[in-house]
């Protein structure tokens, strides 16, 4: 048995149809950008029928160089549904097919250092000017302007300056970061409704082209809610809580008889009334100290106490059944290895088998949201480094010597 018949013994491998057209059928994306929040933004456009086409130095994008046992799984995730060119944009004629291109594109991506675009001669203003309906999305760490506009960029410094670091992990213990890119994730997320905005405005008529400044700080800073408002307000920086919550309590992580974990959360008032029942302590629902989420919070180490000591001597599965029966909010604690056989992941197709051309097929996850009438597509698997090249160069008019000259330098798989 396969690692990918493993992972997904209830599908078939997805195959792709070139011809597949999606909602952003005839949305042409010119994509400069490199690692995850850009790709991630044209991965979304992608999947919904955008002709994508992602400009690559002769290296390529370097998520091509983040490699599991030779292959590099962040790409052919990445990277499926989009084209790829290669271009050396330092050398003149080479930037010029790229201004090209963007003369014919609906949206365009980079996440330059603030600066850089305007060192290349490709500033917004020039380039709405030879292009006025152009969506020009530039994603940067900070953003485009204030003091730390010029700072290099990655999510992991955001994710520290945010605030975010600092509200994860426990209180004894140093911040921790996450450990997948989330700041790009989002800013990638916010990128998708950003477009599809500006593109809604074209549509109507109220504006021509515009700017995107679309900051990683930015991004995950607001997925931090009422933080500012709270401190503001109150003057209260909130410490780190581990699994805990400092708004709602029960809520929590906790260990089962089976060396298993499941989470919990009883942030309205009967849920937590039901919860306290279904343990065998209705006495909590009677205790001042537990009768209000303000008191339950203000209280929460006792409470974890208790609800520590009845899921200890109860098995994973033992556990969520008798609280699901009891209506409580309950769930468990999943790794990749548990999603893999969950059936609700596999009856819904969370993550699919897609088709590849090296590894037979490959699990990823699959199209998000899903639209009744106009779902997203599988047209093509993540391209080989230009693999495009030539047949996007012709569209674009680009003479037959450039093109060969483009290729001599590995444009071309």
């Amino acid at each position: 048995m396969t690692m990918n018949e493993k992972l997904n013994p209830a599908h078939s491998p997805v195959r792709f149809d070139a011809a597949a057209s999606g909602p952003m059928q005839g949305v042409r994306v010119i994509d400069v950008s490199r690692l995850v929040a850009g790709n991630m933004l044209s991965l979304q456009l992608a999947d919904f029928g955008a002709d994508v086409i992602k400009v690559e130095p002769p290296g390529g994008d370097p998520l091509r160089h983040w490699q599991n046992r030779g292959e590099s799984l962040h790409w052919k995730t990445y990277g499926r549904n989009k084209r790829s060119v290669v271009l050396n944009v330092r050398q003149q004629a080479d930037k010029d097919i790229l201004e090209r291109l963007i003369d014919k594109a609906d949206v365009f991506i980079e996440n330059y250092r603030p600066g850089t675009l305007e060192k290349m001669g490709l500033s917004p203003d020039v380039l709405l000017g030879r292009n006025p309906d152009l969506i020009i999305v530039r994603i940067s760490g900070f953003g485009q302007t204030g003091p730390y506009a010029k700072l290099p960029g990655f999510g992991t410094l955001v994710e520290a300056m945010s605030g975010f670091a600092a509200r994860t992990g426990f209180p004894d213990r140093e911040p921790v970061l996450p450990p997948l890119a989330l700041a790009d994730m989002i800013a990638g997320l916010y990128g998708v409704s950003a477009v599809s905005m500006a593109l809604l405005a074209k549509k109507q008529g109220r504006i021509q082209g515009q700017v995107i400044d679309l900051s990683l700080l930015e991004s995950i800073f607001s997925v931090l809610g009422p933080e500012a408002a709270i401190y503001n307000t109150t003057g209260a920086v909130k410490e780190r809580s581990g699994s805990a919550s400092n708004t709602t309590a029960p809520r929590n992580v906790y260990a089962c008889a089976d060396g298993k974990y499941v989470a919990l959360s009883g942030s309205t008032q009967g849920v937590a009334q039901r919860i306290f029942q279904t343990i065998g302590r209705d006495d909590m629902n009677h205790d001042p100290r537990f009768m209000s989420n303000t008191d339950r919070v203000r209280n929460r180490s006792l409470v974890d106490e208790a609800l520590g000591a009845w899921f200890i001597q109860h098995t994973r599965d033992e556990a969520l059944s008798i609280m699901r029966s009891a209506g409580a909010t309950v769930g468990p604690v999943y790794d990749i290895a548990d999603a893999a056989v969950d059936s609700h992941f596999l009856e819904r197709g969370v993550f699919v088998d897609v088709e590849d051309q090296d590894l037979g097929s490959v699990a990823m996850h699959n199209i998000v949201p899903r639209l009744s009438g106009t779902p997203g597509v599988w047209r093509r698997p993540a391209p080989r480094l230009g693999e495009h090249t030539e047949a996007v160069l012709r569209e674009a008019g680009i003479a037959e010597e450039h093109i060969q000259s483009i290729l001599s330098y590995g444009g071309a798989a």
